[in-house]
């Protein structure tokens, strides 16, 4: 395996286990750290599969997936995350990213902006209404009754001034701005990494 899919790889489980630990902290009062972490999960997929194509990108996403699921279960035996975030995550993580893999295949010959983007906002879109519909919605509180955060019973008006909602509601949204505005802000490096990488 080249070196650069084999960073890649650890690069993809550090993310996921980053960001299963961040998400549980809030940033203010309508925002995740894990918010901040977890868009790069999408950068590092979309540099994978232009240098080396998507074969190699959902190697790195396996193999990341398993590396950052295993972590996170590991860390939620210690109360460093809980069993829905990781169910969540991985649930959430695996399709976006694969989501992601084929929808930059598809446009890898148009303009060099166009794959990127296009697939990482749709992963993003698909990852954020997974995941905390999984780990914090309280029609799933069966899946971890103990509901750590609380998430899933506290109900805030949503961002401060809207309608009631329940507080994972709001963050998840917020949680999807950030994520389609890193999105946006990831093309430089990719531009940049890929370009040196490649020679």
């Amino acid at each position: 395996m080249p070196r650069s899919l084999i960073l890649a790889t650890a690069a993809m489980a550090m993310v996921v286990l980053a960001s299963n630990i961040l998400v549980q902290f809030l940033l203010g009062d309508w925002l995740t750290w894990g918010a901040l972490t977890y868009p790069l999960a999408f950068l590092v997929t979309d540099i994978a599969n232009r240098l080396h194509g998507a074969a190699a990108a959902r190697r790195v996403v396996a193999v990341g997936f398993a590396v950052g699921v295993l972590c996170s279960l590991v860390a939620s035996f210690w109360g460093l995350t809980s069993f829905r975030i990781a169910l969540g995550s991985g649930i959430a993580f695996l399709t976006a990213q694969m989501v992601d893999i084929g929808i930059f295949d598809r446009l890898r010959r148009g303009r060099w902006w166009r794959a990127p983007l296009i697939s990482s906002l749709a992963g993003s879109l698909i990852d954020t209404g997974l995941f905390f519909s999984i780990a914090f919605a309280g029609a799933l509180a069966f899946l971890d009754p103990a509901d750590p955060n609380g998430w899933a019973r506290e109900a805030v008006p949503l961002f401060g001034v809207g309608p009631e909602a329940p507080l994972w509601v709001s963050l998840a949204i917020a949680d999807l701005a950030v994520k389609l505005g890193m999105a946006a802000l990831a093309l430089l490096p990719f531009r940049l990494l890929t370009a040196r990488l490649a020679a």
